[in-house]
């Protein structure tokens, strides 16, 4: 009994104890946010509230917009380079996040069998995300104009594959690290349970596998989709955007992605700065939307495995 009573008094005391540290805590919170908040309203919120109402204004500096409504939005809703750069913008998403997925993947299950030299390769692989986009472009610009018939710049077509290239050969080592973490975490016993069972190793893969690692496919289709559709510097260096046509008498570049189009129609004319910045919420809501549905759509299917 008297242990018993002196059990209870020490959990007590240790109750204790740990609300009068929390207290001061709790009394302090506001000033432990206050610097990470202020920084969050300087950098992130003003800026974007200050953008979103310049996108109803025409103006050259910040200091002398007017403001117009929705004309901006409408310009920009029916301007023929901007929609061509959606659906080019579009389909090379998709494409990229088919085949950066299935490369990371099939790179990161085949450095999980504990080959020789798993490290180093990985090592290897992942060395290309440490380059920046501009660097990447300069050094496949020089690549691509050395091997193909004709120069990058002057073909649609090559100034796609370029593109997709490129995104592969920068992200696949990142996404790898991701998918190799969970592949790390399928456990030994379930997949030893499975080949007792009979299963051979497509039915493994598929069946436990995959389903296994559907946080990590979660987070990689997030990124690679959202990283597509941001992609800026090298679709700037490498290509430019060019080759040009012309649609209606109006100047479209073919292989020109959305967020190359919303820099071109800021700074290339001062007087469509108000357009440009109307182009740039467009966009922000439409990346926002797809990267939700898709975070969406992926966290539906981990829950249904």
């Amino acid at each position: 009994m008297q242990q018993k009573t002196q059990h209870k008094r020490k959990k007590e005391t240790v109750a204790v104890n740990s609300r009068l540290i929390r207290r001061p805590i709790q009394r302090c919170f506001a000033i432990f946010l206050l610097p990470t908040f202020a920084a969050f309203c300087i950098g992130f919120l003003w800026p974007f509230v200050k953008g979103l109402y310049l996108s109803f204004c025409s103006f050259t500096t910040t200091s002398n917009a007017k403001w117009v409504g929705l004309q901006n939005y409408q310009k920009a809703l029916t301007d023929a380079s901007f929609l061509h750069a959606f659906w080019y913008t579009a389909l090379v998403a998709i494409v990229s996040l088919i085949l950066i997925n299935v490369l990371s993947f099939a790179v990161a299950y085949a450095l999980t069998r504990k080959i020789p030299g798993a490290n180093i390769y990985r090592g290897v692989f992942f060395m290309p995300n440490l380059i920046g986009g501009i660097v990447l472009g300069y050094i496949w610009q020089r690549i691509f104009n050395g091997i193909l018939p004709t120069a990058i710049v002057l073909n649609t077509h090559y100034g796609f594959w370029g593109l997709i290239v490129l995104m592969c050969w920068q992200q696949v080592g990142y996404m790898m690290i991701i998918y190799i973490a969970g592949l790390q975490s399928v456990s030994e016993d379930m997949l030893e349970a499975a080949r007792i069972d009979g299963a051979n190793g497509w039915q493994i893969l598929w069946k436990i596998t995959i389903p296994t690692v559907m946080p990590s496919i979660t987070i990689c289709t997030f990124l690679t989709l959202t990283n597509s559709f941001k992609l800026f510097d090298q679709n700037m260096v490498l290509n430019e955007g060019r080759p040009y046509i012309f649609q209606n008498g109006v100047q479209i570049k073919t292989t020109e992605m959305l967020a190359l189009n919303i820099y071109n129609t800021f700074y290339m004319n001062a007087k469509s700065r108000g357009v440009g910045q109307a182009k740039a919420v467009l966009f922000f809501i439409l990346v926002a939307a797809i990267a939700l549905i898709q975070l969406r759509a992926t966290h539906e299917k981990e829950v249904q495995q």
